[in-house]
């Protein structure tokens, strides 16, 4: 049995991911770019507008719904109150749309082959998933930070507040030396006064 090659690699091709981020008979660019932005790179995502329709599911006798799912949200990109945060979630998840909802993967969406083009904010062009993971690699320093922030966070039992960002900036300098490496990271929260001085709740 072979995998998908560098597709597959990481992460990004876990197919653990890839189904808690899809909806329950569809794949959902938007679900998947949300969770990267927010989990991996510390941008959390606004709510959408009250009153939008976020449903994209095909409704009953419309024989003209869009059969791909990138022509379905290029419909719902169609309000302007909408574009400005799929324009940052969706080109992440397009990227990842050769994965179907459990992680197998295809070549065809509703009959039309899958486009996982798309581009970043910062103009950053991406082709499939190899070169998602290229454009996340990039931005190490904020994936570091961000994998702090959360481990800080388990480690507290507490959401971080502005006085804790002094450490977690601390502890990413001094994982910086090594090499950023999980067990650096760590160290560096066990050893900040936020870890041992916390106060037991109840």
């Amino acid at each position: 049995m072979t995998l998908d090659g560098d597709a597959r690699r990481g992460l990004l091709g876990h197919g653990s991911f890839l189904t808690v981020t899809s909806a329950g008979n569809r794949t959902s660019p938007v679900k998947r770019g949300k969770w990267v932005l927010e989990n991996l790179l510390g941008a959390p995502v606004p709510s959408p507008p009250p009153g939008v329709e976020t449903n994209l599911d095909d409704k009953p006798g419309d024989v003209a719904a869009p059969r791909s799912m990138r022509q379905r949200l290029e419909r719902h990109r169609a309000n302007p109150s909408c574009a400005a945060c799929h324009s940052i979630m969706d080109p992440i998840g397009f990227a990842l749309e050769n994965f179907d909802l459990v992680g197998q993967w295809r070549d065809a969406d509703g009959g039309l082959p899958v486009n996982p083009s798309g581009r970043l904010v910062d103009g950053t062009e991406l082709t499939g998933p190899a070169s998602l993971r290229q454009a996340l690699l990039g931005r190490r320093d904020r994936f570091v930070a961000t994998v702090t922030e959360k481990l800080l966070v388990y480690a507290l039992g507490r959401s971080v507040e502005y006085f804790d960002m002094p450490t977690i900036r601390s502890i990413v300098r001094d994982a910086a030396k090594e090499d950023d490496r999980l067990s650096s990271l760590v160290v560096g929260i066990v050893k900040s006064p936020s870890f041992r001085m916390r106060k037991k709740l109840g």
